[in-house]
């Protein structure tokens, strides 16, 4: 049976649905990691707006000495992180910068409020765990130079 038939073959998709073996993970995983790179790179090239920062800046958690370096950083470490993400270079390391500025994120600036209201950083840090543990998949820098 040809590649093509067995993924039309009823009885074949159906076993590739409940079976508990991967199935393209390594290529789903990348996929995955090179979308939230760009995500992420998105969010991080904010730093780069200086009317955008200072609006940052002006959010409570950043008042005081020292707030404005913060968000500069933060908004950096955001951008550092998408690119290593997107390319797959350094990508625990990536996600390490990934998990931290956005933990800060959900639990000070958004008040831990991640079951409903912050969700949204929340799931860049699980999705930051999962390339932290697995790595970076398939068509990476990492894997081009065995890193």
């Amino acid at each position: 049976m040809n590649i093509v038939s067995s993924y039309l073959n009823p009885t074949s998709m159906f076993k590739k649905l409940i079976t508990t073996e991967p199935w393209m993970a390594e290529q789903v995983l990348a996929v995955v990691r090179i979308v939230l790179g760009l995500l992420v790179i998105y969010h991080g090239q904010e730093v780069f707006n200086p009317h955008l920062m200072k609006e940052y800046a002006g959010w409570a958690p950043f008042q005081g000495p020292g707030g404005k370096v913060m968000v500069y950083i933060g908004k950096s470490t955001e951008l550092l992180a998408g690119v290593s993400l997107f390319l797959g270079a350094f990508t625990r390391a990536g996600a390490l910068l990934l998990i931290g500025a956005l933990t800060y994120i959900t639990f000070f600036v958004g008040q831990g409020r991640f079951w409903y209201e912050d969700q949204h950083p929340f799931m860049f840090v699980l999705l930051g765990v999962i390339y932290f543990f697995y790595g970076p998949g398939s068509w990476s820098v990492d894997r081009l130079f065995k890193v």
